[in-house]
């Protein structure tokens, strides 16, 4: 959006990256920034610091917290009666918030009106996502978020439970510096212009509606039958030939990619069997109205040119296949920066497993993808480590289930 919003004012688009909300709104207000571009909550308080632009979103806040252990095989019952529904239970508790945030005033205000007291931890230099990630893992108990960022994370987080809310619907929008108001003005017109288009709508399904994320996510084994996996059996096995691939490892991956659907398109663009990018597909050699056999072909390419990258570095092809897998995934880029930064702490930058999978998962974190020699930034690496593992594991039931 801020793209979009540099383009329609004719002007050059510096970003910068910040965890830092007092830190953000001090650059404001000394002229070091024009813009405070984070979905902030409007508030009271705030709103004599700066002035806030029209909406971006509506959404409200709500208490993340951890299903019970083994949820898995319990009744929706069952886990209901040990998550904290009524915000009177949630007295007593240990909430860790983002220091500066507006779920700060917003618990003050929930403690005021249970009557009782509520343990609220401010802390420094963590983004909402990480807090979310530390109580997925079991290393705190309660934080708060936005509702909608709190179910795209609900999708890496299936443990997590986002349905308990604590506040009314509240406005999420951009500050601006009070002596701004011809920028203000523009940025409101520009803002009900765009608000209403189908561009709009593509960014927000894309950040906070990924259906192809969560489809994912799904570590089923597709049902095997009859002495086959889908129907396109054998031109999966003719062009893993190419490749030099166990049929049943391609298999696998496209089963992640489309549930063996060859018509499913994504949110962003990609389709077909492989789920290739418009672009990717041209490249090679197939478009949306390509066969089955096509898309195939096209995608195995595709994995051959991801294999002659990193063949040179990564010269065990098992090993390599776990790199590979996820720079289909994310992107190679990403992938050669976990490499990077596992050389640069220690790490051997060829070892998929404990190695360069935890500075790919670890990419969402400021320390890691800030790094001055990581090229392509923020990356949201649980998605890629579970697709790996996926993949890998179902590829492992179908040696059981089907010879070579």
């Amino acid at each position: 959006m801020l793209k979009m919003l540099a383009e329609h004012l004719g002007v050059n688009l510096e970003i910068i990256v910040s965890s830092d909300l007092d830190g953000s709104f001090e650059k404001l207000r000394k002229n070091e920034c024009d813009l405070i571009a984070i979905n902030l909550t409007v508030t009271k308080d705030r709103a004599r610091l700066v002035d806030f632009t029209q909406s971006v979103i509506q959404t409200r806040q709500v208490l993340i917290q951890r299903k019970p252990d083994g949820w898995e095989s319990m009744t929706a019952k069952e886990i209901e009666g040990r998550l904290i529904r009524n915000q009177l239970d949630i007295a007593g508790k240990t909430v860790y918030v983002q220091s500066g945030s507006s779920f700060i005033d917003r618990l003050h205000n929930l403690s005021d009106e249970i009557g009782d007291s509520i343990n609220i931890v401010p802390i420094d230099n963590y983004e909402t996502e990480q807090l979310i990630s530390l109580v997925a893992k079991g290393e705190i108990e309660y934080t708060v978020a936005d509702e909608n960022v709190a179910l795209v994370n609900q999708t890496y987080y299936p443990q997590i439970d986002v349905k308990t809310a604590i506040s009314f619907p509240q406005n999420l929008a951009w500050a601006v510096n009070k002596e701004a108001d011809d920028l203000l003005e523009e940025i409101n017109i520009w803002l009900n212009n765009i608000k209403g288009t189908a561009k709009y709508a593509v960014i927000y399904n894309k950040y906070f509606r990924n259906v192809k994320a969560a489809s994912r996510q799904v570590s089923v084994f597709h049902s095997v039958t009859g002495g086959k996996i889908s129907p396109y059996d054998e031109a999966i096995k003719k062009y893993a030939e190419n490749i030099q691939w166990d049929w049943r490892l391609l298999a696998s991956l496209i089963y992640q990619e489309s549930r063996f659907n060859p018509k499913i398109k994504s949110w962003a663009g990609a389709y077909g069997l492989m789920q290739l990018m418009p672009l990717t597909a041209k490249r090679f050699g197939a478009n949306r109205y390509s066969s089955p056999e096509e898309q195939i072909e096209a995608g195995t390419a595709f994995i051959q040119w991801i294999d002659e990258q990193l063949k040179e570095k990564i010269t065990d092809k098992n090993e390599r296949i776990k790199f590979i897998l996820a720079s289909y995934n994310v992107g190679l880029g990403h992938i050669q920066d976990a490499m990077v930064l596992a050389e640069k702490n220690g790490k051997n930058p060829t070892m998929w497993k404990d190695n360069v999978d935890y500075y790919l998962l670890n990419k969402s974190n400021p320390k890691y993808y800030r790094d001055p020699d990581v090229k392509f930034g923020y990356c949201r690496g649980q998605e890629p480590y579970d697709y790996v593992i996926a993949i890998l594991e179902r590829y492992e039931h179908y040696q059981n289930a089907i010879k070579n």
